[in-house]
């Protein structure tokens, strides 16, 4: 199992170039247009494999009525793929997921391990406004984490390629700004963010 390392490894060794050609007064050409060649060949084999993924999840789209769309990281790239669905709610305080939430994540998994085995999973889990915010961020996370171990237990996929965050209540997540009970069913979520980070590097998958 391959697992992805930040592509600021890359951006540190052209810096470091262009610093010693700096500092000595020699300039150090070859090295920094090397850096700077892999840089743009990872981005561009990193925006090969976001949009076959993208086609490889597509089927989820109309499955689970889910929205797959680009994410931005704040680094003025698009990085990553962002699953929104309805599919997989939770019921009011409750962390159990339903036998259509296992069964997306069983297809999200599945188009995953096919071929893209080295993405990173982050799954992040939501709830709706009832409650104070710390119970809520509470809930979210365990909403993920039930997701991420079924991911890991049962779909197969590795458990350092999955983690788990809470957004809680968080407003500007909402689906359904500010409802609750039946009519907030779908704030009471999880959402599959997939990225691909930078180069890779080769762990055991023991």
């Amino acid at each position: 199992m391959a697992i992805p390392r930040s592509r600021n490894v890359l951006v540190a060794i052209a810096l470091s170039a262009a610093t010693v050609a700096g500092c000595s007064h020699f300039v150090q050409r070859d090295e920094f247009d090397a850096a700077i060649g892999e840089l743009r060949a990872t981005d561009a084999r990193l925006e090969a494999q976001l949009q076959d993924l993208g086609r490889g999840l597509q089927s989820l789209s109309d499955k689970y009525e889910a929205s797959i769309s680009r994410v931005d990281h704040g680094n003025g790239t698009s990085n990553g793929i962002r699953i929104d669905t309805t599919a997989a709610y939770f019921d009011t305080g409750e962390a159990t997921l339903s036998t259509r939430a296992k069964a997306l994540l069983d297809d999200f998994a599945h188009a995953v391990n096919r071929s893209h085995g080295n993405a990173m999973i982050t799954v992040e889990g939501f709830a709706d406004p009832a409650g104070t915010a710390a119970f809520n961020k509470r809930l979210g996370q365990r909403r993920a984490e039930a997701a991420r171990d079924y991911l890991v237990k049962q779909a197969g996929l590795h458990p350092m390629q999955v983690q788990a965050v809470s957004y809680g209540e968080a407003e500007n997540r909402q689906v359904r700004p500010g409802a609750t009970g039946k009519r907030g069913r779908d704030n009471r979520r999880i959402a599959l963010v997939v990225d691909y980070p930078g180069p890779q590097v080769s762990i055991s998958s023991n």
